[in-house]
């Protein structure tokens, strides 16, 4: 039989998540398991376009990570493309994507081992970056490509064509350009839609619009997203991906946004819906007044 192999990543400068991966790769090497560990490093702001890379060999068979929904961002940024599942525990604040609770770890995980969980695949977004012509960036998303104004800025224009057809210049503070996982994020804090996660569409979500009748549009996966500034825009706002890598996006540059080759796979909750995430996470209530009625 075939010796398995676990990638661990762990919130980077966090305490209690590098002693949790201490211990639970103690736990699979004693189980025979192959174990590599990383620490999720930071993302950063700057010129260039951003390099993604990581320690955890793209032949694993499954990656653990160890933080909150910010570590499993960038650990699927870093191996998603590896298509080795992944598995997310929540050591964090709001845990949309990481599911697992610390307390579930090892059961969860022998279940792991065994093949006993189920996957989701998730659509991911691919973003290139355009100046003068010539493609200076290229990045993918799980959660979100985002446009915003400088902290002292007016408001932007944004030109919006999807497929080469106009759609409209958004008078904003920015844009959102959203996947499905990435519809509990900034596009639901700016009044988009929530959209089951493993749906096949993108939203358009204008953050803080000029004009009132301006709101979120979504479209089918197959579309490509072609964004510009605006004549009246000044030179330079902010790209980010993920809401943790930035890039600098200037006056005359363009960015296309379309669905990623690569999907994501995440391992499913064995012990929670989606809709429970949701009623927990969003506080939005207890059991229905008619018990009987989610029995049909």
């Amino acid at each position: 039989m075939t010796k398995k192999s676990v990638g661990i990543i762990y919130k980077h400068n966090y305490e209690r998540a590098r002693r949790e991966a201490e211990d639970l790769q103690d736990f699979l090497t004693g189980r025979g398991v192959r174990v590599v560990s990383e620490e999720m490093d930071s993302g950063e702001t700057g010129q260039g376009c951003p390099e993604e890379h990581s320690g955890i060999p793209s032949d694993v068979d499954y990656v653990v990570v160890l933080g909150g929904d910010g570590t499993l961002l960038g650990a699927a940024r870093k191996v998603g493309k590896y298509g080795a599942p992944i598995l997310g525990v929540n050591i964090g604040g709001l845990g949309f994507l990481t599911e697992i609770p610390l307390k579930r770890l090892y059961h969860v995980i022998e279940m792991m081992l065994k093949g006993e969980l189920e996957t989701e695949s998730r659509l991911m977004l691919e973003t290139e970056v355009l100046r003068d012509g010539e493609e200076i960036c290229r990045f993918r998303v799980l959660n979100d490509v985002v446009i915003n104004k400088g902290p002292l800025a007016r408001i932007i224009d944004l030109d919006v064509y999807i497929n080469d057809l106009f759609l409209t210049t958004y008078r904003a503070d920015g844009l959102i350009v959203s996947t499905p996982t990435g519809s509990t994020a900034y596009n639901l804090s700016a009044g988009g839609p929530i959209l089951y996660p493993t749906l096949d569409n993108v939203i358009v979500t204008p953050i803080c619009p000029f004009a009132l009748t301006i709101r979120s549009i979504i479209l089918p996966d197959t579309d490509t997203i072609s964004i510009g500034m605006g004549k009246m825009s000044e030179e330079k706002v902010s790209l980010t991906f993920d809401g943790q890598v930035g890039f600098d996006f200037y006056h005359g540059d363009r960015v296309f946004i379309h669905k990623s080759e690569e999907r994501i796979r995440l391992f499913k909750s064995p012990d929670q819906s989606y809709f429970e995430i949701l009623r927990t996470k969003l506080m939005w209530g207890g059991a229905p007044l008619n018990q009987s009625r989610g029995d049909h």
